[in-house]
């Protein structure tokens, strides 16, 4: 008995699901978005406190620690990022899970665009086969999942 062929990551962009020039428009855009994040993320150093690095990045300091005494539903989110980018993914997990997944799948993304770019792949096609409802759900546990961890482990409480 001959096993199943495995499904391809993506069909040829001729027989993606949009037409081939909306298909690498989408593609060259996630890619750049992904490519300006990580580079912006490089260039700061995540900040030691587990929250804060976006101040690098010339944005306020988050008002709900002045205003409520708590973190707020992001807090670390871009050091958890910044840590990825900077090749540390168990502590970007360990500070703030939510933001770390986030970030990964995000250069993930970015870089299946580029391969599919580089080798003349649909982008759009597996994107639309990823099971929609059970990632935005996943997302969100992980959203809530990751404040807890934030508030449990913060420095004010």
């Amino acid at each position: 008995m001959m096993p199943k062929p495995r499904a391809p990551w993506t069909v040829p962009i001729a027989q993606g699901p949009l037409r081939p020039a909306a298909d690498r428009a989408f593609a060259v855009a996630v890619a750049v978005v992904a490519a300006v994040c990580g580079a912006a993320l490089a260039r700061v150093q995540p900040d030691a406190r587990g929250h804060g690095t976006h101040e690098q990045l010339g944005l306020d300091p988050c008002g709900w620690p002045i205003h409520y005494g708590i973190p707020c539903p992001t807090c670390g989110c871009t050091t958890a990022a910044c840590l990825v980018v900077h090749g540390r993914p168990f502590s970007a997990l360990a500070t703030q899970p939510f933001g770390a997944v986030v970030a990964l799948f995000g250069l993930a993304v970015g870089v299946h665009a580029l391969v599919c770019l580089v080798r003349g792949r649909s982008f759009a096609d597996l994107l639309l086969r990823i099971p929609f409802w059970r990632l935005v759900l996943g997302f969100v546990v992980l959203f809530f999942v990751g404040w807890g961890t934030t508030w449990l482990t913060w420095e004010g409480r």
